[in-house]
C-alpha cells in the first residue's frame, strides 16, 4: 500500500437521510443530509490541495466519533470515552458510511467502485470531540 488520504471531518456526524421524493417523483436528499455532504466536499477540497483522486483498487476506513450525551452520568461518559461503550443507537454505521462515500467520490477517489475493501479501524465511537476520521488506501 503505497498512496493514501487521510481526513479529519471536524464536528457532529449526520448520516445520509432516506431520499425525499418530489411531486414529480425526483428523488432528493433531505437538506441536513445534503448540507453535510457540502461540508465534507469543502473540508475535502481544502486538505486535498489541488492533488488527484486516487485511482485502482482502494481500501477504505472509516471512523465515526459522536458525541457523548450530556444527561449521562460522569460514570458513564468516562466508559464512553475510554470505549467501553460504543453507540449502539440509530443511525447505523452504514448510513454514515453512504453520505461519505457519496460526498468524496471525484475528490478523494475517482470512482467509489474503487473500493473493494473496508479496512479496520471502522465504525462508530463517542468522544468529547465529535468528528469523522476518513482514510483511504491504494492497495497494490
Amino acid at each position: 500500500m503505497s498512496d493514501s488520504i487521510k481526513l479529519i471531518i471536524p464536528g457532529e456526524p449526520v448520516a445520509q437521510g432516506r431520499p425525499r421524493f418530489t411531486k414529480q417523483g425526483h428523488a432528493y436528499d433531505p437538506p441536513k443530509s445534503a448540507h453535510y455532504k457540502q461540508y465534507i466536499i469543502a473540508v475535502a477540497k481544502a486538505a486535498m490541495c489541488g492533488k488527484q483522486p486516487l485511482a485502482g483498487t482502494l481500501g477504505l476506513s472509516v471512523r465515526i466519533y459522536r458525541g457523548i450525551p450530556a444527561s449521562w452520568p460522569k460514570r458513564k461518559k468516562a466508559a464512553a470515552l475510554s470505549g467501553e461503550i460504543r453507540p449502539t443507537s440509530k443511525p447505523d454505521t452504514s448510513n454514515y458510511i453512504k453520505g461519505i462515500e457519496d460526498a468524496l467520490n471525484g475528490i478523494c477517489w475517482a470512482d467509489d467502485s474503487a473500493i473493494v475493501d473496508y479496512l479496520p479501524p471502522f465504525g462508530k465511537w463517542y468522544s468529547a470531540e465529535p468528528r469523522i476520521e476518513v482514510e483511504v488506501v491504494k492497495i497494490d
